[in-house]
């Protein structure tokens, strides 16, 4: 699709959002927003020049950790919570909790399930944390997972090994990891009879390493395991469907590719679980909040759902091909300076907008993270000391090839 139709069709949805007195007609004419009034600058395949209110002349490659809120998101969920001041009740409780069941659909629509399946959480950790306390689990089960999960995906299963005594395998996976079929093959090996999920990545946190999450799923179900994929890396950044997946639960954040406000996720449960995953904030429903669920972030959750229409207006497909595209050619180009190693693969079915690096001994990782921040303005990711001393990079739509060109030129200063 053509840039000029989608910023087009994007400017209709923000119309759509007058016409349901979510946003304010006037609210484009405001200048109560300061962190916008600056001069405008192409970001990307962002489709308004002042969709982001970055410092100035900061790099920012960091989405993997926060994603930035574009202008059009911050002001749907300003523009809710002050409409919600009017009168609480009436809009929390009556227009603005439908429209927050209404995210819902969107969210469903967005990963390829009915809206029955989803639930909206505030992170991906509450989604696996609710799929955990869900599960029953008797003497000698078993749960699988890697040994490059993030710790918001794996605390909930430490939480189950201990308290119920359950058995915790973990599957290794090297960091320079570039072979689906040798990971497929070391899952198989490592599935017991008495294995009853199967907790996984879609995209690793730590290489960037694109899972082959359909057959897993595939191996995992072949024996009578729940398969349980932590989406924090995919879902916004690249097109998702839980149903091609083949996954029993799927997790997932607004704070980071999806670009939504902080406190915001998603948790899709497959409706042939049934009551097999049974939390006690869904024992009243689905619903945005319910009397087990609570209230919940009014304001952000309808943000969330002007995110979804920021990010289909351009579209995952086009966004996943710009992020790829910025990927390899930084890809290529690391692979040129001097005493640094890229441990993530090389472009192909495997890799995703993530992309690490592994430092020589004589660099710490931190510091060198804050050198390149302070005095280059570029902002990257350590990758966490119990995996390697490295850097991670994360593109995403709004990042561009002269941003890349421009980390390859501080490194070869950093490492002459």
């Amino acid at each position: 699709m053509e840039l000029s139709q989608t910023r087009r069709g994007f400017l209709g949805s923000l119309g759509a959002l007058y016409a349901t007195r979510l946003l304010p007609p006037d609210l484009e004419a405001r200048t109560d927003f300061p962190l916008f009034a600056r001069p405008s600058l192409r970001r990307g395949i962002a489709p308004g020049p002042d969709d982001f209110a970055f410092a100035p002349g900061l790099i920012y490659l960091q989405t993997g950790s926060l994603g930035p809120t574009p202008r059009p998101v911050m002001e749907r969920a300003i523009a809710a919570w002050r409409e919600l001041q009017l009168d609480p009740v009436r809009y929390g409780y009556g227009e603005h909790e439908h429209a927050m069941d209404g995210v819902r659909a969107q969210a469903a629509s967005l990963i390829g399930s009915t809206t029955d399946e989803v639930v909206l959480t505030r992170s991906t950790t509450e989604g696996m944390n609710w799929v955990a306390q869900g599960l029953s689990f008797g003497a000698g089960d078993r749960i699988l997972t890697t040994d490059q999960e993030h710790p918001g995906g794996t605390s909930c299963w430490r939480y189950v090994a201990r308290r119920f005594g359950v058995a915790l395998d973990v599957v290794p996976i090297t960091r320079d990891e570039h072979d689906a079929g040798a990971i497929i093959d070391r899952v198989a090996k490592a599935i017991t009879p008495s294995t009853r999920v199967f907790s996984f990545s879609h995209v690793l946190t730590s290489t960037g390493l694109h899972m082959p999450v359909p057959e897993l799923c595939a191996l995992a179900r072949s024996r009578g395991i729940i398969s349980v994929v932590d989406g924090a890396q995919s879902l916004g950044g690249r097109p998702v469907d839980v149903k091609t997946l083949g996954c029993h639960a799927f997790a997932a954040p607004g704070h980071k590719w999806l670009l939504a406000p902080p406190g915001t996720g998603i948790l899709y449960l497959s409706q042939e679980l049934g009551t097999t995953i049974d939390p006690i904030a869904l024992q009243a429903g689905h619903n945005a909040y319910s009397e087990s669920s609570g209230v919940t972030g009014i304001p952000a959750v309808l943000g969330m759902g002007a995110a979804i229409e920021y990010i289909t207006a351009i579209g995952t497909s086009e966004i996943n091909r710009h992020n790829l595209a910025l990927r390899d050619r930084l890809y290529s180009a690391l692979r040129n300076v001097p005493r640094l190693r890229v441990v993530s693969a090389p472009p192909g079915p495997l890799t995703s907008a993530l992309l690490t690096f592994w430092l020589p001994d004589d660099y710490e990782s931190g510091a060198f993270r804050a050198r390149i921040r302070e005095k280059h303005n570029i902002q990257l990711k350590v990758v966490p000391k119990n995996w390697f001393n490295g850097i991670r990079v994360s593109t995403h739509l709004f990042n561009s090839e002269q941003e890349v060109d421009a980390l390859v030129a501080a490194l070869r200063i950093e490492l002459a």
